[in-house]
């Protein structure tokens, strides 16, 4: 223990109360770190240590160790820190971080002192003094490039990793690049980012090392798809504030499958990211009154673009499910291969890797956070902003939808478009409304809303099927019995009358 601060469920000894002071005095010092996160392969780590060692004056590489701590529990994982000690030859600094999600910029606070021993020094009226007795968890084993990148303005740290996360005989790969901002704008931990990108190609961070480590602990794989991540947005924030976080979630639900889908062509890696980019456009689309600017058509643009790309192969996923012929099933599974090719060639080409890397530059530094003309509107509560939006959401899939199984095709297709965004402006926002009340509500409107939305699908899908095999040069039968998509479309418009039924939740 040092003869420092007894660790949380450490012994009854009398804490040194000097070097307790001492270590809450160099915490304040460095309160806060602001850092570019992205990542790289590891064949390319020699060729990127020499483009920053040729761009700053010193750089140095040294092999670091650092091994992270929690309860048997993780209640410091649940509680939004991570608390680490870092071996450094002989030097031990112990770091304690407020380790929330981020999306490639990260702005956290931070405080960190060096310390005698190999056991974290705990202060009673720190933050994490209490939570009982810890643990070693996990560690990274690294070599450590880092410089100094400096002109006039700016000065920001260069710290190039490559090594593992580790737990016990468990062991993943980690290639990363992060950007820290000692002094100037923001915006040059971007440009830093593209010059770089030009030498070897960077895709924008998404997990700590500690989430790393969490993950190695949960058993997680890298190489599974997963699902959105839930959005807690607080009552007390700002639309601007709302934006951010919903935007953060987007970009991390993208990276986590497009990592997967890049190393395993895995189906539901690629559904798992378009969604992802689904929910990108929603979210732009849901606040473009306060963040519309020059750069706000171009990103939606682009955005679009890349889902077009991933819907041509998704759309070949889903007819794979339906009933072929051995032929029709072979030309399929061809054309879906060449997608698949097509999407991979996308999400490599410099555009594609960079869409997420502009988004987050946009999010962080784009002309929309100044704009005179929005300034009230982004400062309003985001509680008044979410009603309003689902209220017109609801209006116009109301409007759209009357009458759901007479209008046509097209009609119905609007309907589902509507649909969608309503689902999506739900699931972002619901967690303003946690009344016990709103709760029920909320629950009923969802379930109601995925209704109508699932039946319009599979009526999109019975007439999509068609076209792609058309498309694919595949002759198609006579039209299908029309029985299973009068009895979708009755199903369809009872759902709909369900949940124009169902009261709001706002």
């Amino acid at each position: 223990m040092n003869g420092a601060c007894p660790s949380p469920g450490g012994g009854p000894a009398e804490p040194d109360r000097a070097a307790c002071v001492s270590f809450r005095e160099a915490c304040m010092k460095t309160p806060r770190e602001i850092e570019l996160k992205l990542e790289f392969r590891s064949r390319d780590a020699e060729r990127l240590r020499a483009a920053v060692a040729a761009a700053s004056k010193v750089s140095q590489t040294r092999s670091l160790r650092s091994v992270y701590f929690d309860t048997a529990d993780n209640d410091l994982r649940a509680a939004g820190f991570s608390l680490r000690i870092r071996h450094d030859g002989e030097r031990r600094l112990q770091t304690l971080k407020s380790d929330a999600n981020g999306a490639g910029l990260f702005n956290r606070a931070e405080s960190e002192c060096e310390i005698a021993g190999d056991i974290p020094v705990i202060a009673p009226d720190d933050p994490v003094a209490g939570f009982g007795k810890i643990e070693e968890k996990f560690r990274t084993e690294v070599d450590r490039t880092t410089a100094i990148l400096a002109d006039e303005a700016t000065e920001v740290e260069c710290a190039i990793d490559v090594g593992n996360v580790c737990r016990g005989g468990l062991t993943k790969p980690l290639n990363e690049i992060e950007f820290e901002l000692r002094r100037g704008s923001i915006a040059r931990l971007f440009a830093l980012a593209r010059e770089l990108d030009v030498v070897v190609p960077l895709r924008l961070g998404i997990l700590t090392k500690s989430e790393r480590g969490y993950r190695l602990c949960d058993a997680d794989t890298d190489a599974a798809a997963s699902k959105a991540e839930p959005i807690v947005l607080d009552r007390a924030m700002t639309v601007e504030a709302a934006f951010e976080v919903i935007m953060a979630s987007c970009m991390r639900h993208y990276r986590m499958n497009e990592a997967v889908l890049l190393e395993t062509s895995d189906p539901g890696a690629l559904h798992q990211t378009r969604v992802a980019l689904r929910r990108l456009r929603s979210a732009l689309t849901l606040f473009k009154d306060v963040a519309t600017d020059d750069r706000f058509a171009a990103l939606r643009d682009d955005v679009r673009a890349l889902a077009a790309v991933l819907g041509k192969a998704r759309d070949l996923d889903v007819l794979l499910e339906t009933s072929l012929t051995a032929e029709q099933r072979c030309r399929v599974v061809e054309a879906r291969d060449g997608a698949y090719a097509a999407v991979l060639a996308r999400l490599e080409d410099v555009e594609g890797r960079r869409i997420i890397l502009d988004i987050c530059e946009w999010l962080t530094v784009g002309a929309w956070r100044t704009a005179a003309s929005t300034s009230a509107a982004r400062e309003q509560a985001i509680e008044a902003f979410a009603s309003e939006k689902l209220r017109k959401l609801r209006r116009s899939l109301k409007r759209k939808g009357a009458d759901l199984a007479e209008i046509s095709d097209e009609d119905r297709h609007e309907t589902r478009i509507a649909a969608k965004k309503l689902r999506y402006a739900t699931e972002v926002l619901g967690s303003l409304f946690t009344a016990k009340k709103s709760t029920r509500l909320y629950k009923r409107f969802r379930d109601a809303l995925e209704d109508v939305q699932s039946h319009l699908g599979t009526l999109n899908d019975m007439a999509t099927a068609p076209l792609v095999l058309a498309g694919l040069g595949i002759a198609v039968s006579a039209d299908p019995p029309p029985g299973p998509r009068r009895k979708t479309i009755r199903k369809a418009a009872r759902a709909f009358e369900s949940l124009i039924d169902a009261k709001r939740f706002w």
